[in-house]
């Protein structure tokens, strides 16, 4: 879209600004990410997993690639639909999704109506094998399932919104899991606002487990979860899986008094210095079919009297210390990154749409996004970048303004001259083809 109206600005009279400069794109660095997903086969495995409803008599625009474009929209920062109706005559976009125009607002209407419960499934399916592509990149056999539950706002009268208390707000309640050692995002479930943390987990995990003990056969697994997640079934689960937990546990009066038996206090006690104390008990509460190892923190600040106690269950030896084991759960506050990333650069929380099962597809489609992203930067970056931020990423490599040129036989895409980040664009470029030899 182009219009014809200049500005003059003030600090120089002789300077104009107008969007007139031509057929130019400031999205060229999307070219990168476009040459990552051909290395994963993302079109071909989006066309093979992907099967909606087909009732349309006539169509200009194949279901995977409204998918692929809505994918590198989000990559690209683009949260709204109605941005497609701009960027469907993007040189760049266009080229990388080799159509002549994009699909516009009202074909990602039609699109997002479309969605089963079967699609949704299929996303994961989708999003399941690209994470398999990636560890195989990694050559990683190793596996920390951080679950949690987070938040996403709902505006209007939307299926199934509804109150939830912890956040004190109406919207949805998404469960979702993510590796802890890469951050990729493994999976991630829609829910009614008023769902509790763990209601379903059972039914969530286990295709995880199954999926990594069959068709990628992993030599550890270790589940991590807050006190949400502190349910019988998510325990047996486990260890029916042969599988470790580190799980916080809720405060209760029976363990408080198992804790304070290991409470010393003597005649010239130093009250003044906190004490941080670790102990490891045998506990069997009234549900559990058998006692468990539950880990204990004592911890009294200075010039306090009384001690405050946590607990964590766990399925590690005796071998692992209390202290560790607490250190190992405390490395779960990363996810709390993993979401707030996915949230604020992939707009995993963004709920546009009246119907509940079209949110869900946009949350798989942030999924998506999000683990396309990260795999790239895990595998592709030098060692430095690994730990950047998707805003950081756009920044340096994929908002740099290009220009196509065509030829007879070939196209060349002019990036600027003086893109600061040069030198690492070629480098991801390089490993991306390096890369190809592998999967």
């Amino acid at each position: 879209m182009v219009t014809l109206q200049e500005k003059s600005v003030k600090f120089n009279q002789n300077i104009f600004v107008s969007h007139t400069g031509g057929n130019l794109s400031s999205d060229s660095g999307l070219m990168l990410v476009k040459e990552f997903m051909d290395a994963l086969e993302f079109s071909e495995l989006a066309e093979k997993k992907l099967q909606l409803p087909e009732n349309r008599a006539y169509w200009q625009h194949e279901n995977h690639t409204i998918l692929e474009q809505l994918v590198l929209q989000l990559i690209a920062g683009y949260a709204a639909d109605s941005s497609a109706n701009i960027l469907r005559h993007d040189p760049v976009f266009q080229t990388i999704l080799g159509k002549e125009s994009l699909a516009s607002q009202s074909s990602i209407s039609r699109f997002l109506d479309r969605f089963t419960e079967k699609n949704i499934l299929q996303l994961q399916e989708l999003n399941q094998v690209l994470i398999d592509k990636a560890r195989l990149i990694r050559n990683t056999n190793e596996m920390i399932f951080d679950l949690d539950s987070t938040h996403s706002d709902t505006f209007g009268d939307q299926e199934q919104t509804d109150y939830n208390a912890h956040y004190q707000t109406y919207g949805y309640h998404p469960l979702v899991a993510f590796d802890g050692m890469t951050g990729d995002f493994l999976k991630a479930e829609l829910r009614s606002g008023n769902q509790y943390t763990s209601k379903g987990v059972k039914e969530f995990m286990t295709p995880l487990f199954e999926h990594y003990e069959k068709v990628v056969p992993v030599t550890n697994i270790l589940v991590r979860g807050d006190s949400g997640f502190a349910t019988p079934e998510l325990y047996e689960l486990c260890e029916e899986h042969k599988s470790h937990y580190v799980i916080r546990m809720k405060n209760n009066r029976r363990l408080v008094q198992l804790a304070e038996q290991y409470v010393r206090i003597g005649d010239n006690h130093p009250w003044e210095k906190t004490e941080v104390h670790y102990h490891s008990i045998s506990y069997q509460a009234q549900k559990w079919t058998q006692a468990r190892r539950v880990c204990v923190r004592s911890t009294r600040e200075g010039g306090e009297l009384l001690f405050r106690h946590e607990f964590v269950v766990t399925t590690l030896s005796e071998d692992t210390s209390s202290e560790l084991v607490f250190k190992t759960y405390a490395k779960r506050g990363t996810m709390e990154n993993f979401i707030k990333e996915a949230k604020n650069g992939f707009f995993f929380d963004k709920t546009d749409s009246p119907h509940f099962i079209e949110n869900h597809a946009r949350m798989m489609f942030s999924v998506l996004a999000y683990n396309l992203v990260n795999f790239l930067r895990t595998t592709c970056f030098q060692q430095e970048w690994t730990g950047l931020q998707i805003n950081t990423i756009r920044l340096r490599l994929l908002k740099v303004a290009g220009k196509l040129v065509r030829t007879g036989r070939s196209i060349y895409l002019k990036l600027s001259s003086h893109h600061v980040f040069q030198k690492e664009f070629y480098q991801a470029f390089h490993r991306i083809r390096e890369i190809r030899c592998w999967i």
